[in-house]
């Protein structure tokens, strides 16, 4: 199995570099959102510290939910999917190694780049470092979910949009804890609690996710 999850891992992320439009896609849309809220909002610091957790995980929520369509479709299109779906090994192995490969190209740059963005907001290093754990538990939970979503609509018309109607709603708790962290953060309350409650969402969608995944891929493609 693990030879399995490696290799998919190893041939979605190759796929994805080759299509740079996506990436780039997903990258300049986080920061085209995150850097426009300064230029509405004028240059009052403390306006800037209050909005900028909200803002950053908004545009990171909005910014992963633009390339789930592609997480099968290009698949079930070539009838990649169909032959995953024939092979020996779980299927809900490969669908984890998919959402892996989605998150490492659409979610961990955001990641990266979500520092620099936020000091447009003048947060502090602590508030930052906050900003960037919260990031990286909550992306991973946006893509398992978000998964769930693009399997539900596999081959639907409008797939696009109705990922989002499905996602969006599911994705608020990690929304909610994450721009909580990075406030209780800045107002001296800590954010070990919402830290805590994304790592314990994170835990919930790696164990439910590929499974429930994996089963609306097969009625999907029934």
């Amino acid at each position: 199995m693990w030879t399995v999850f490696t290799a998919v891992v190893q041939r979605d992320v190759r796929l994805a570099f080759r299509r740079r439009a996506d990436v780039l896609t997903t990258v300049f849309f986080f920061i085209m959102v995150v850097s426009l809220f300064p230029l509405g909002v004028g240059p009052e610091r403390e306006l800037l510290r209050t909005l900028a957790p909200g803002v950053l995980w908004v545009a990171a929520l909005l910014a992963s939910t633009v390339s789930l369509g592609r997480l099968f479709a290009l698949d079930h299109a070539d009838g990649t999917l169909e032959q995953m779906l024939l092979s020996p090994e779980p299927l809900s192995v490969i669908v984890a190694a998919k959402v892996l490969a989605h998150w490492l190209v659409s979610g961990l740059p955001l990641i990266a780049l979500a520092p620099l963005l936020a000091l447009q907001f003048d947060l502090s290093f602590d508030a930052i470092a906050v900003l960037t754990a919260s990031l990286l538990l909550g992306t991973p939970v946006l893509s398992l979910v978000g998964a769930i979503g693009a399997a539900l609509t596999l081959g639907l018309r409008g797939g696009g949009v109705l990922v989002s109607l499905l996602v969006l709603p599911l994705s608020i708790p990690v929304l909610i804890f994450g721009s909580g962290a990075v406030g209780a953060q800045s107002s001296g309350l800590g954010a070990s609690a919402h830290l805590y409650l994304l790592a314990g969402l994170l835990a919930g969608s790696l164990v439910l996710a590929p499974w429930a995944a994996a089963a609306a891929l097969r009625i999907s493609v029934d």
